[in-house]
């Protein structure tokens, strides 16, 4: 398995990933990331949300993250475990967008293993202006991009 390189949707459909998720990432669980009870710590799986989030932004044509780029904001953040995991565990995060309104969008996110689906989570995300800190609008481009790659819908 090819550790942070997105996944194309080809090779999440031969790992046993359902549609709709057609955007994920693969990693291994540290030792770092577990805790007293020597299972993953639920912060861990925050953390690998928002390493999703960084790629899934740059690819999808949201965020380089650099000076011009928009500030993208954290507004609210969920998990739900299902199954709990464990050292030397592999995994994959998915994420897609379901929903977007004039400045935000809502993500949803799904853990995977060979054990399947071990986590899901949801965040709402807002875009500012670099520049004056304001809401900004997404374009149009990025707009298609959330349909035609995920499906979103305009809230």
């Amino acid at each position: 398995m090819k550790y942070h390189t997105p996944l194309t949707r080809d090779e999440l459909r031969e790992l046993s990933i359902p549609e709709p998720w057609s955007y994920g990432t693969a990693d291994r669980v540290r030792f770092g990331e577990i805790d007293a009870l020597n299972h993953v710590n639920h912060t861990a799986y925050l953390r690998w949300f928002e390493t999703f989030r960084i790629n899934y932004f740059r690819d999808y044509g949201i965020s380089n993250y650099d000076d011009g780029s928009p500030r993208i904001v954290l507004k609210s953040i969920t998990a739900e475990f299902i199954q709990e995991m464990v050292v030397a565990q592999d995994y994959i995060v998915t994420g897609r967008t379901t929903s977007f309104r004039n400045t935000s969008w809502v993500m949803e996110y799904a853990v995977w293993t060979d054990q399947g689906l071990m986590t899901t989570g949801s965040s709402v995300i807002v875009q500012l202006d670099p520049t004056t800190g304001a809401k900004l609008p997404l374009s149009a481009s990025v707009r298609e991009t959330l349909i035609t790659r995920d499906g979103a819908s305009q809230a």
